[in-house]
């Protein structure tokens, strides 16, 4: 059975001065990653600007990881859209072109109750044959998919896990220990990966993994030793780079952090890609104190 575990990359978009897709630069990433030792690639989430890509900016993302990748990790598409039927349909072509599993957002910007949630991703369970991975981020869908709906859905075997950006720990326990013990809780906010480790989750789809791959793979591999705290003082070690986040868009401050590294990633799509002086003087600071 597909278990989603470890640390997963969700991998920025990378783009050209004019906001298109950079395909060199998007291979470059992917290698590089892969490279670093992570255990998965995730394109299309909010750090692959999945919102700001048409349909088929998103299937030519997927063929490119797909094919740069060429099986040595898992590749999660982000195909969550906000109709059921178009989540489908981007489902199924995302199987189609090979990926491993997706991870499917909740309905956003539309009001739904728990039951539609359920509905949603029971009418996509039965018809995509692929594992799923729900994707949990109420500040920017409007909907928390709560831990019973999370039970519920659990019946269908290809329903692998959870990714839970809320920040709410609560949230994530209610996961772990509420739902099935098969599922894969993985953490969504960087600031809580050993935590979730040690509640029993299976690992983290890390946004900062892109800029600092090894140090972000190294609290998993020293949780996995049991060396617990040279793992809280890795997780420790990454608080100024979280701090920054709340400067600006989480996806844009991360990509900004690459470029000002050197990786040419390029900016992000706008509204949210311009440069900000603010922005640049504190990840300038936090690159001085990350040790």
């Amino acid at each position: 059975m597909f278990k989603p575990k470890g640390i997963i990359t969700p991998i920025v978009t990378p783009m050209t001065e004019n906001e298109e897709i950079n395909e060199k630069e998007l291979r470059n990433q992917v290698n590089r990653l892969i490279n670093s030792g992570i255990n998965g690639l995730f394109p299309l989430g909010t750090n692959g600007e999945v919102y700001a890509l048409t349909t088929e900016e998103k299937l030519a993302v997927i063929k490119i990881v797909m094919d740069e990748t060429k099986g040595r990790v898992p590749v999660y598409a982000g195909t969550g859209c906000i109709s059921t039927r178009e989540t489908i349909v981007l489902s199924q072509k995302a199987r189609d072109l090979g990926v491993d599993a997706l991870s499917i957002v909740s309905p956003y910007f539309v009001a739904v109750s728990q039951d539609d949630i359920y509905n949603h991703f029971s009418q996509i369970a039965q018809s995509v044959d692929l594992p799923i991975l729900l994707y949990n981020m109420p500040a920017r869908t409007g909907n928390n998919i709560d831990y019973t709906t999370v039970r519920k859905l659990a019946q269908y075997d290809n329903i692998a896990g959870v990714k839970d950006s809320s920040g709410n720990f609560d949230n994530t326990l209610r996961y772990i220990e509420d739902t099935d013990r098969r599922l894969s809780i993985l953490a969504g906010n960087d600031s809580l990966i050993l935590w979730t480790l040690l509640a029993g989750g299976s690992g983290a789809i890390a946004g900062w993994s892109n800029v600092f791959p090894e140090r972000i793979i190294s609290i998993y591999k020293l949780w996995e030793q049991g060396k617990i705290e040279e793992a809280n003082q890795q997780q420790i070690s990454i608080r100024p780079l979280r701090d920054v986040m709340k400067l600006g868009n989480p996806n844009s401050v991360v990509k900004r952090a690459m470029n000002l590294l050197g990786y040419p990633v390029g900016p992000a799509r706008q509204p949210v890609g311009n440069v900000n002086p603010k922005i640049d003087e504190a990840l300038l600071k936090a690159f001085a104190l990350f040790k």
